[in-house]
């Protein structure tokens, strides 16, 4: 039944059940709409509580780590090692100094909206650098041999990667621990951050156990209550406050907003589970007869903005997939980024599954000028597969290595080791769907001139 035929009115005013049905309606279609858009801002108060409960501290502690499927989290991957660098701004603004190398990395609002890149992507180049972040309304003497970058609150996430040149993972880690932080003031007591080892170490940094529930909520308010206002979210906060949900109240919802929003999030979770993994954009295809994605469907920015609107759909997409944003990971170009594409369906168009193997012809060499890479996503938690195998990438740099003289590479997918030979092989879990990402880094032309394509996964069994 359609909300408007449970309105009924007479003389013109509405009958009680009217209006009860009428208010719970507006509730649920707002709750909806708040859900879809600030998921990317508790899904970054995920990331700061799960990288927090590993022992990783704003300012003080910070951690590197080789990414494996222990470590949940939404598509990452294992293809360089990551550091986890959380910084507070509250007594004044911080300098980070990158060195000299094969350093990505890029600082993130708390919802995940960019600041700037570092590294290889960013201002310095690769060639090392002193990178000051600091709150609007800091002030401060900036050395002029410094990239100044405005953070919305005091929260930042700095998210770096080291390329692990000739497969040395150890010799990446240590250019991640290399980094320094120091206050700009030079009359702050500080302590000088130490670095923890989190390789191999079970964490989460996703949303999942809150997903779908009222805990989503109570997040998202610990989110409002602690973060200045956002411009993009204004008019969403004004529709929180008619559901109770305000930065200078308690969040105590009765037996029937308690419902509403339960509800509202279970409906939004699934219309965003449908948009990220049965997308119909048309826009979303690389070759117009294959399955693959992309998996930015805005090439333009970080901010998912075309013709001075938000393409909030395409927002919404990246963020139930993947975290953080940047021009480097976005941008459809030859050079120093990355590219992304996303498949969840063989060359029939089914789901891939499981419980089935497949295999992938890659054909030789990849459009990368530094490497690529094919990772295995579980579809439920929307992070690298977790098997006996305890991996869920194929990777030039360290499975293919040695194998690339050829014409082709053949990746094998199922829950048994395939007896046929093939390249390289990621085990999968029957009962389960999954989807996987192909990553170039470093694209060529060749990766968007359509001189190069990548063949569909085919059914092997």
């Amino acid at each position: 039944m359609g909300f408007n035929e449970q309105y009924e009115f007479r003389g013109g005013f509405p009958t009680e059940a009217t209006v009860s049905a009428a208010y719970d309606n507006a509730d649920f279609i707002r709750a909806v709409t708040c859900y879809k858009h600030f998921f990317p801002a508790v899904s970054g108060m995920a990331i700061l509580h799960g990288t927090e409960a590993v022992g990783v501290t704003p300012n003080r502690v910070f951690g590197t780590m080789d990414t494996r499927p222990g470590q949940v989290g939404f598509t990452l991957n294992s293809d360089t090692p990551y550091a986890p660098v959380l910084l507070d701004l509250a007594d004044g603004p911080l300098m980070v100094t990158i060195p000299p190398g094969p350093i990505v990395g890029a600082a993130l609002n708390v919802d995940q909206s960019w600041i700037s890149d570092l590294g290889i992507p960013g201002a310095d180049a690769g060639n090392g650098g002193r990178h000051v972040f600091a709150t609007a309304e800091q002030d401060d003497d900036f050395p002029d041999d410094t990239y100044v970058h405005r953070a919305l609150g005091n929260r930042v996430v700095v998210g770096l990667r080291a390329i692990p040149v000739g497969g040395d993972v150890d010799a990446a880690i240590d250019l991640l621990r290399s980094v320094q932080v120091n206050p700009l003031r030079t009359d702050a007591a500080w302590e000088q951050p130490i670095w923890l080892d989190l390789t191999g170490k079970p964490q989460d940094t996703t949303p999942l156990v809150v997903q779908g529930t009222i805990d989503y909520w109570r997040l998202l308010y610990d989110y409002i209550s602690t973060e200045p206002v956002h411009a993009e979210d204004r008019s969403y906060l004004g529709e929180l406050a008619v559901l109770g949900i305000r930065a200078d109240a308690p969040f105590e919802p009765d037996e029937r907003l308690t419902r509403i929003l339960v509800d509202a999030a279970r409906e939004a979770d699934a219309q965003l589970r449908v948009q990220a993994l049965a997308d119909r954009r048309e826009d979303r295809v690389v070759w117009a007869d294959r399955q693959w994605e992309w998996v930015t469907l805005r090439p333009e920015n970080a901010a998912f903005e075309i013709d001075g609107r938000p393409d909030v759909d395409a927002r919404e997409t990246w963020f139930y997939q993947a975290i953080a944003s940047s021009p480097a990971m976005f941008r459809r170009q030859a050079g120093s980024g990355s590219l992304y594409w996303f498949v969840g369906r063989d060359a029939t168009g089914a789901y891939l599954d499981g419980s089935r193997s497949y295999r992938l012809r890659v054909p030789l060499p990849v459009p990368a000028g530094l490497f690529w890479s094919l990772t295995v996503y579980d579809a439920e938690s929307r992070s690298q597969i977790a098997t006996d195998q305890d991996a869920a990438a194929v990777r030039s740099l360290f499975e293919l290595h040695g194998k690339l003289d050829g014409t082709e590479a053949v990746i094998a997918f199922g829950p048994q080791r395939p007896d046929a030979d093939a390249a390289a092989w990621v085990q999968t879990l029957p009962g389960r769907g999954w989807f996987a990402y192909f990553r170039i880094y470093g694209p060529t032309p060749a990766a968007f001139d359509h001189s190069w394509r990548l063949d569909d996964i085919i059914q092997a069994d």
